[in-house]
Parts: structure tokens; sequence; C-alpha cells
């Protein structure tokens, strides 16, 4: 009975995702840098963070962290930069927030291998190996898809803007059409790219070969941006919801102006990068 009990714990233990130490990279102003979990976790400004309202496990963690700004040499308010995570998810994040040391404060939080974070569901891995978390996100605004998990690199690239000009709206388009274009920035172009133009190989492109607003009609659209599950329910689906809280109802009109704008102007041949 005893050997039996054994073999079974053995082999749970085999099957529950481990922990390990990992490497974190840097393309900053001041060259390329790497940090492997262990420096991190010694890091002279770590320490013990408690984090509220966690976007990633949805309730209150603890995490040994290091203010992000403590490693990014270099970089000015003005900048932008890019967390890249292992399942190809790429946050677009101006500088300035990050660098903050008052307000909403940016913190990369490390999973030490000897203390697994646990599974972000049943099956899953954790959010390691590291994580942009915040305290205070509000002062800031700062939205759900501004806190990237499983994240492996951080790298300063130019605006949005210069590097996929398939994205931008044209020239006379109405100022709700370009307000639509910034809420895109920060809360769709981390999973999608649109005309071929972005750095996520997460989500389907939002225009080619259809656009949403193409043949969502009605309100649907909005209720699938709301969530996602009500109209499409499967067990695959990792789209999440936004809430009003995230996307206010006029964030939502004016993103969906600029879908509606976008799809008049398909562009498959400049959607890579300069």
């Amino acid at each position: 009975m005893h050997q039996l009990l054994s073999r079974l714990l053995l082999s749970a233990a085999l099957l529950t995702p481990l922990a390990q130490a990992a490497e974190l990279k840097l393309e900053l102003p001041q060259g390329n840098r790497s940090w492997s979990t262990e420096q991190l976790l010694s890091h002279p400004q770590a320490q013990q963070i408690e984090i509220a309202a966690d976007v990633a496990y949805k309730r209150a963690m603890s995490y040994r962290a290091v203010p992000l700004a403590a490693l990014l040499d270099g970089v000015q308010p003005g900048d932008h930069l890019q967390a890249v995570a292992l399942d190809g998810f790429a946050a677009e994040l101006p500088a300035a927030p990050l660098l903050a040391t008052q307000g909403a404060r940016a913190w990369l939080a490390v999973e030490d291998p000897a203390q697994p974070w646990p599974a972000l569901a049943a099956g899953k891995p954790s959010a390691g190996p590291f994580y942009l978390v915040w305290q205070n996100p509000e002062a800031a605004q700062i939205g759900p898809e501004q806190w990237p998990f499983q994240v492996v690199r951080f790298r300063l690239l130019a605006p949005v803007a210069q590097r996929f000009p398939a994205l931008l709206p044209a020239a006379d388009a109405s100022a709700e059409v370009r307000a639509g274009f910034a809420v895109f920035q920060k809360n769709c172009l981390a999973c999608h790219r649109l005309n071929g133009a972005g750095d996520s190989q997460f989500g389907p492109d939002l225009n080619i070969p259809h656009n949403p607003t193409e043949y969502f009609a009605g309100n649907f659209l909005r209720q699938y941006i709301r969530d996602p599950q009500s109209l499409r329910r499967w067990p695959q689906g990792r789209m999440p919801g936004f809430s009003s809280e995230t996307l206010n109802t006029s964030e939502l009109d004016q993103l969906i102006s600029y879908l509606r704008h976008m799809r008049e102007y398909k562009n498959t041949l400049s959607g890579k990068s300069l």
C-alpha cells in the first residue's frame, strides 16, 4: 500500500509543471544585458511586494520582485518598450509609467524555482518565469494588457506608428478613429496584428482577410469584446473579456470606429516592420 501511494504521489509530481531558472534578456540603449533568475532574486533592490488585485491570478498575490526601473538603464520617459512573452504575446509599453517611482509603480516579479508560483489554470504553467506587475495601477490607467506574464525579453523600440505604418488610419481620419488607434495599441496589439503589421504571434490578424466589423452584425462585436465566451464558447478560447472598467463605452466606440475605418485600407504588403 505504501509503495503504491508513493508511486501515485511521484506520478502526480511529475505531471505538475515545475518552475525552472530562466534568463531575462534586455535590449536597451546601453546595450544588451541578460539577468538570470538567481541574479534577479538577489538584486540589491529586490523585495517582497503585495499585489492586491493580480490580473493573471485574479486574487491578491505576494512576489519577490525588482522595481522595473532599476533594470532599464538608459531608458528615457519618452521611449517605447516592448515586453515579449514565451507564447508570442508582445505588450507595447510607453516607458514613462515603467520608470515612475510614485503613483502607479511597475515591478518585475521573479519566480523562484524553490518556491514556484501556482498554475494559471488546471494543466497550465504559472505566470513565470517573469511577470510585470503593478502597484496602484489605477493611478496611471494601467490596463490588463500591460501586465504581461511569462515574459522573457524587454526591448527598446521605435513607437508603433513608426514601425508599422500599415496600422495608421488615413490622414483625413476623424478624431474618433485616431483615438481608436490609440485604444487598439493599448488593448489589442499585444495579441493581434492588423494588415500583417505587429510583432505578436498570439492572435489572428484583425483586417486580413476580413475585418471583424465585416462579419459581426449589430451589437455582436461589442458583445464579443466584452465577453468572448458569450458568443463563441470553447475550452481553448484565450481572448479575455474587456469590462467597462478596463475599456469604457467611449473607448469601445472609438476602437470599433478605428476597425471599421481600417477595413477600407487592407494592405498586406506594408505590414512589415521598418
